[in-house]
């Protein structure tokens, strides 16, 4: 276990929460473990990208397990200093940058991205992470509670929706465990909970994306409707016969009926001749 240098020690006690920011430090050194080893024997990759490391109690407990993977990404300059002085062996992989800007090729092969990511902003990380997954096996990340149900629910639960479906298309979505305001400074006013995302092996089942997307969206627009109702214009416009599969609301669909779905939408629009 490494020690820390008393007076970067100092100099993180001074600095505070950026609310614009989204920020919520953990303090609570358990939690961190739970996070870290989370990511262990699960799937292969050469690198950590941590997101958002802030004052760097999470990142202790990683770099603890991968002191040669471990890079960092940090929007707000006042921790870049502390967290370059804390881990000096770290100083070439410490990144000033937006998470959302930032070009994953800057890191070679494959990434885990895990963090506390900021709330404000964890929706658009997802996101992220998908336009480049091929490159990002794993993803572990500290979300509010409402969000990480999202993310995870499955067919038939109220939770799930256009986020659960185009993420559980790609990754395996498995929800850790809650976490309470009381170990993060300031304590947020929601609960949080810690979310592991693994790449499936094979994506290919679909068939269009674009066309998944709209489908997905579509559907979900007008949750309460059925599906004969939420894309009656596409079905008008493309003259897609009527299917059984029609009668049902979006979310009692599972992902891979709705991959189908949207396959055979497809074929409406690019007919074989």
């Amino acid at each position: 276990m490494r020690t820390f240098n008393s007076k970067s020690g100092k100099n993180r006690d001074f600095l505070g929460a950026n609310k614009s920011l989204g920020q919520h430090f953990l303090k609570d050194d358990t939690i961190c473990l739970q996070i870290a080893e989370a990511s262990q024997n699960v799937v292969p990759f050469d690198h950590i990208l941590e997101v958002g490391p802030g004052k760097g109690i999470l990142t202790k407990q990683l770099y603890d397990l991968y002191p040669n993977q471990l890079y960092l990404i940090e929007y707000d300059a006042r921790f870049i200093g502390l967290l370059k002085s804390e881990y000096p062996l770290l100083i070439e992989k410490v990144f000033q940058d937006d998470i959302l800007r930032f070009d994953m090729s800057q890191i070679q092969g494959e990434i885990a991205l895990i963090g506390n990511f900021p709330y404000n902003i964890s929706s658009q990380i997802l996101f992220k992470a998908l336009e480049n997954k091929e490159k990002i096996p794993l993803i572990i990340g500290m979300f509010q509670k409402e969000m990480a149900q999202r993310v995870a629910a499955i067919h038939g639960n109220k939770s799930y929706g256009v986020l659960s479906v185009l993420i559980q298309a790609f990754y395996d979505v498995e929800y850790l465990f809650d976490v309470s305001p009381e170990v993060f400074v300031p304590p947020p006013k929601v609960m949080s909970g810690v979310i592991r995302l693994i790449l499936k092996k094979s994506n290919s089942l679909i068939v269009n994306h674009q066309v998944f997307r709209q489908v997905v969206k579509m559907a979900f627009n007008q949750r309460r409707k059925t599906m004969r109702n939420s894309l009656k214009s596409l079905i008008n416009e493309y003259k897609i016969p009527d299917m059984k599969i029609f009668d049902q609301r979006p979310e009692q669909l599972s992902v891979n009926e709705l991959i189908d779905l949207s396959n055979h939408f497809n074929t409406f629009l690019n007919p074989i001749t």
